[in-house]
């Protein structure tokens, strides 16, 4: 598989959509149908569950993204090692990133880089099916993720930001126009899965009511646009971080204030064996600004 070939399907398997893979890699979209066929081909099975409304990764082709992700980025990090070298730069931090707020972070990042112009910041995208993953592989320095993260190989920094949680649902949904809704009132819906682990799922998507009534478990999904299809359609709803309202604002989703949930809160983490001065300089900014919000 050329490196090309390797771009347009990573890509495609954060947008999961042809088109706007094609716009984001300057292509065509027949060329990105090209060579995911290519791909199909050598590989001898389906990368990709295609629909006239969604585009969803198979089984494989998730194992694929995983595998290839911190190749590729690797390969990526090597070049701009070397284009910061030649610059007079002496270092990157790579940060991960779960959520897709990196405006509303900005203050931290410009803060950052003014106390440190010698070092470049580098923002990966992590998917919620394996938030540890990337960090365990070497492939990110420091991660930013929502609470709680209860890892005995990973250190628990500061707290960056902290906001609401509402329900997203599909407009036509039941839920959709009411001023706020209950963790309650999920028993009678099928919440969407995906995230993992278990107890850090649980503490945006819990099990049971506060009641004790089971929340009846779904569609499991790895990214925020494998959701966005299955939300417009009403085949399930999803509890949210309040900054998707902003980031993936839509006319076919409505994003519901849940009154009762928690607000969530979004820190920095990273390999304890791996700490190093730019990690730990980070943090240090991190605490000076204290955490933000919208």
């Amino acid at each position: 598989m050329e490196l090309r070939d390797i771009e347009i399907f990573l890509t495609l398997a954060e947008e999961l959509h042809f088109g706007r893979t094609a716009e984001r890699l300057r292509v065509s979209p027949a060329r990105i149908t090209q060579a995911i066929k290519k791909q199909e081909r050598q590989i001898g099975a389906p990368l990709f569950e295609r629909t006239n409304r969604a585009v969803r990764l198979t089984a494989l082709g998730r194992q694929l993204r995983d595998d290839l992700w911190p190749v590729y980025t690797g390969l990526q990090d090597g070049m701009h090692r070397a284009k910061l070298a030649a610059q007079g730069k002496t270092g990157q931090l790579r940060i991960g990133m779960v959520n897709a707020n990196h405006e509303d972070l900005r203050p931290l990042f410009d803060t950052f880089q003014s106390r440190h112009p010698d070092c470049d910041i580098h923002l990966r995208y992590v998917s919620f099916s394996d938030p540890f993953g990337l960090l365990r592989a070497g492939a990110v320095d420091v991660q930013i993720v929502w609470l709680p993260v209860e890892e005995p190989d990973l250190t628990v920094g500061p707290t960056v930001y902290i906001e609401p949680v509402v329900l997203a649902v599909g407009t036509k949904h039941r839920l959709a126009g009411r001023p706020s809704i209950s963790y309650e009132d999920l028993a009678d819906e099928v919440v969407m899965s995906g995230a993992k682990p278990d107890y850090w799922r649980e503490a945006l998507v819990p099990r049971h009511t506060p009641s004790g009534r089971p929340i009846p478990i779904g569609p499991a999904v790895t990214s925020s646009a494998e959701m966005l299809p299955l939300l417009s359609n009403g085949e399930a709803v999803s509890p949210a971080h309040a900054h998707a309202a902003r980031y993936f604002a839509r006319p076919d989703i409505a994003y519901v204030p849940i009154r009762d949930a928690p607000s969530a809160r979004w820190a920095l983490i990273w390999r304890t064996a791996t700490e190093s001065h730019l990690i730990r300089a980070f943090a240090r900014v991190a605490a000076d600004i204290g955490a933000l919000s919208a």
